[in-house]
């Protein structure tokens, strides 16, 4: 079985992000995702995100590419995760190609990069409606 991992906040979920998990998911046939804690988004990301880390994690796991969602609470523990759930390629979006090519060096784990749909983003709906504001 070969399992994957990604990372995010999936904050006002759109189709980039189905997207992305759906990709994530044919590259294997078992997808962990690691969705950033309320916590650790405003500490080390100072975001703040609309929806709570509970109803992220509850429309993650309504997904059907997603077989199971864990919370990220640090920048470090991706090598404990690839480590602790025994995965093979961690995918990340392709805006931090690059950022995390260190876990390949620590891990037998592949590390590979997504484009993003590059019409859509989360920043970019926030954007467009403040405009409409």
């Amino acid at each position: 079985m070969k399992r994957i991992i990604t990372y995010g906040t999936f904050d006002m979920l759109h189709y980039g992000h189905i997207n992305l998990l759906r990709r994530a998911r044919e590259m294997g046939d078992y997808l962990v995702v690691a969705l950033s804690t309320d916590e650790f988004n405003w500490n080390s990301k100072q975001k703040k995100t609309y929806f709570s880390f509970e109803k992220r994690k509850q429309l993650l796991e309504a997904i059907r590419y997603v077989d199971l969602v864990i919370p990220e609470e640090s920048w470090k523990q991706k090598v404990t995760d690839v480590s602790l759930y025994n995965i093979d390629t961690l995918v990340m979006g392709d805006d931090w190609t690059g950022k995390f090519d260190f876990i390949a060096s620590q891990t037998d784990t592949e590390v590979f990069y997504l484009k993003r749909t590059p019409e859509i983003s989360t920043t970019q709906i926030k954007k467009d409606l403040n405009k409409k504001n």
